[in-house]
């Protein structure tokens, strides 16, 4: 069995002002890493055999602030980066509610029938995320590692892990700064869909 910690990464500026951040690359804001000390607060007692985390700057700053004082070294995985929002990038949440209501409900009632102007859908990048966490499989069979992603692809690797529901990604581009656990048995059947 393999023990995930699924890290979001502290909030941004962006996720201060419930803009879509998806895969832009912003660091931490001070409330941010206010949340970064809280989450390596909570795993310090934990062992952690790798840290994975997706490329962005508030990816790597959350998981460089929980390798510290471990023997374990960050690996920032491509295809960990968060979904692709495209022409959304930027926008805030309340803009699409207003100004699109139509996509905004099919976003959160259907998000696998989206796909972002110039951005990805929910399959692409499960598919992508999909061979990140096989690799993650092959080097750890057992064990604990910690993966920092942000959401809305933190959701959507939480729900391939563990054959869960979505949820709403409208609410989840706004979930920072914090952590779950992901017990995962079966390396093949948690990476089917």
């Amino acid at each position: 069995m393999l023990s995930i910690f699924l890290v979001r990464p502290g909030c941004t500026d962006f996720d201060e002002q419930k803009r879509i951040k998806g895969s832009l690359d912003i660091p931490l804001s001070p409330t941010g890493a206010d949340e970064v000390r809280r989450v390596v607060d909570d795993l310090s007692g934990r062992r952690l055999d790798g840290i994975y985390c997706s490329p962005c700057l508030s990816a790597v700053q959350t998981a460089t602030a929980l390798a510290t004082g471990r023997d374990t070294k960050v690996k920032s995985l491509d295809r960990l980066r968060n979904l692709d929002h495209g022409l959304w990038h930027g926008k805030l949440i309340e803009e699409m509610r207003v100004g699109q209501p139509k996509v905004y409900r099919q976003w959160q009632d259907h998000p696998e029938t989206i796909r972002p102007p110039e951005g990805e859908t929910l399959s692409e990048a499960e598919a992508r995320i999909s061979k990140a966490f096989r690799k993650i499989f092959r080097k750890h069979r057992s064990g604990a590692v910690a993966v920092v992603i942000g959401d809305p692809l933190a959701s959507l690797a939480a729900r391939m892990l563990t054959q869960t529901d979505l949820g709403d990604l409208w609410k989840s581009e706004c979930d920072h700064g914090s952590w779950e656990l992901l017990e995962v048995e079966s390396r093949q059947k948690a990476l089917t869909r």
